[in-house]
């Protein structure tokens, strides 16, 4: 029996799929848009980006600054790709085609974290987003990115965020896009919702610092499971279960060296990175560890997302302006690219190998990464 770690061999030669960089690019974010962004928290989750299927030349970002949320539209044109030295990526300038205010997301205080919904199939997007008091507003709109008149709900945190503002969190459930995840910090809380209507409430041990809802479990139930990371601990919880609030596993780490990241592959493994600049991942199955990628990152790590095209690959943003793809069962990394100043947001496309990072100078960078199949000797 094959493990975990072993490749498919077929006669002398083993299938391996490698990743290259298609275009990397970078954008400015128009100063009579936005001038001066809010700093933030240490997350970097105030970015959220799309691709339409009907217009792969162009990405529409989505970024929070203060209690307003803004639409860029960036040209993704296909271009050669620069690498200087260690890998390192160069981008190239392109254009904002436009850029708009997003009227539907009336918050009263600083937005911590906005979401996109994988809902394209349907014909509209799912915008999420939840500020320091954990009020969450979700509105639907086209997927071309325009602001129109569709479903939007708001919902007040049973507190009625009464208490002090900090760091918020969001998920949406990958099958079961009305169903989502608020994480509060500082009340230490974790509520679920479908639509507006609250289900119940997650009680972890420590602060949430990050969460995701689990994929592909093979038993259809992923939409069931939050993985939650509280400050040095990763915790799952089974939204069916009572006992124990719901809290079905429970790995410590060393305590202060908090976790900053989370997510989850299609394959269903969990990768979890902080402030040791370590990343782990996980096999739910049988609750080990299948790899550690020790100081792959000089810095504390704040953004984690699997590849799509492969999930051998994991993408790892951290706080020194770098964001950086590599082989995680190999632990070598593949290739980098960095911003101007530090990280204000990061995320990736969710069905597509597409990535977006949002500097406080105002700048935005985009990398799309494909699939250059190869057979290694």
């Amino acid at each position: 029996m094959l493990s975990p770690f072993d490749s498919v061999v077929s006669g002398t030669e083993t299938e391996k799929v490698m990743l290259e960089a298609k275009c990397v690019k970078k954008a400015i974010v128009p100063s009579t848009l936005l001038q001066n962004p809010s700093p933030g928290s240490l997350q970097s989750t105030r970015l959220a980006l799309h691709v339409s299927q009907d217009d792969p030349c162009s990405c529409f970002i989505y970024i929070a600054s203060g209690s307003h949320i803004y639409n860029i539209n960036v040209a993704l044109e296909e271009s050669s790709v620069t690498k200087g030295k260690d890998s390192l990526l160069i981008p190239e300038h392109t254009e904002i085609i436009a850029s708009s205010l997003v009227n539907r997301c009336p918050h009263r205080s600083e937005i911590q974290s906005i979401v996109l919904a994988d809902a394209e199939s349907h014909g509209f997007l799912i915008l999420g987003s939840v500020d320091s008091y954990g009020h969450l507003i979700v509105s639907k709109l086209d997927t071309c990115g325009k602001d129109t008149d569709r479903l939007t709900y708001s919902v007040l945190p049973q507190d009625n965020g009464i208490g002090e503002g900090s760091w918020s969190g969001l998920c949406f459930s990958p099958d079961q896009w009305s169903m989502a995840a608020v994480a509060r910090s500082f009340c230490k809380t974790i509520d679920v919702y479908d639509q507006d209507i609250h289900i119940r409430t997650l009680r972890p041990l420590w602060s949430p610092t990050s969460l995701n809802f689990m994929q592909y479990l093979g038993d259809g139930n992923q939409s069931s499971m939050l993985a939650i990371t509280e400050e040095c601990q990763l915790s799952i919880w089974d939204l069916r279960m009572k006992e124990n609030g719901g809290c079905v596993q429970r790995i410590c780490g060393i305590p202060g060296d908090n976790l900053y990241a989370v997510c989850s592959s299609s394959t269903g493994n969990i990768a979890v990175g902080g402030a040791d600049r370590t990343v782990t991942i996980y096999d739910p199955r049988r609750w080990r560890h299948l790899s550690r990628w020790v100081n792959c990152s000089k810095y504390e790590i704040t953004g984690l997302a699997f590849s799509t095209v492969d999930p051998d690959y994991i993408y790892i943003q951290g706080v020194d302006h770098e964001v950086f793809c590599g082989h995680w069962k190999e632990n070598n990394k593949l290739f980098s690219f960095r911003g101007d100043s530090n990280w204000l947001g990061f995320s990736k496309c969710s069905n597509k190998d597409i990535l977006g990072g949002w500097c406080d100078s105002g700048s935005i960078f985009i990398a799309h990464v494909v699939s250059d199949d190869k057979l290694v000797s």
